[in-house]
């Protein structure tokens, strides 16, 4: 009998490294289900969602070209937290349904990675999968990356992390914590093999 697949669930704050643990541990053989693609497919002009996004915030949630305006309920759903429960309300279930049809077709792959932002906050992922992967750095080090990639500015940055579950808690949720602190991509590297080895060698 073929081992079942194992489950895991990738998240870290913003800035954390954890889209670049996503692609090594996809290197390394991992089937990745990226929730925020999903997100994005169902909002881009077309989608999935729109319909249903536009019927209950109105045609100002929707740019011009048929896509949600992404900044308008980013802006929104900061300062209102029954809106952002709203949008939540209408995406999470979708999204729910495409990683589920995703997964369901992982083919020989020994594990499928769910890289989940918000996988603490939502509350529902610890039942959907085997193992929660926290990647964690320090807020000042979350910031310093993100203002190095990015046009956003200190104070939209701030607002983020404060809007995501604090590091205490993603970390008293995880299975496992790899600390990416530091700049070496060589360390971060030898850190996910090392993991990898672990959850995937033989059982």
């Amino acid at each position: 009998m073929a081992a079942a697949v194992l489950r895991v669930g990738l998240t870290g704050g913003i800035g954390s490294g954890k889209s670049t643990v996503a692609a090594m541990l996809q290197a390394l053989g991992a089937r990745l289900i990226d929730t925020d693609a999903i997100s994005r497919s169902l909002t881009v002009a077309g989608g999935a969602a729109i319909d249903a996004l536009r019927a209950h915030f109105g045609p100002d949630s929707i740019t011009a070209a048929g896509a949600l305006d992404r900044d308008w309920m980013r802006e929104r759903a900061f300062a209102d937290p029954q809106l952002k429960r709203q949008l939540e309300a209408i995406l999470h279930p979708m999204i729910g349904a495409a990683t589920e049809q995703q997964a369901a077709a992982t083919g020989a792959a020994p594990c499928v990675v769910f890289d989940v932002p918000l996988l603490v906050e939502s509350g529902r992922w610890r039942a959907r999968v085997d193992r929660i992967l926290v990647i964690d750095a320090p807020a000042e080090v979350q910031i310093a990356r993100v203002l190095r990639r990015s046009q956003w500015t200190r104070a939209a940055i701030d607002q983020v992390i404060a809007q995501q579950a604090s590091r205490a808690a993603r970390r008293a949720a995880a299975d496992a914590v790899i600390d990416n602190r530091g700049d070496s991509i060589e360390t971060l590297r030898a850190d996910v093999e090392q993991l990898w080895a672990c959850w995937t060698g033989p059982r």
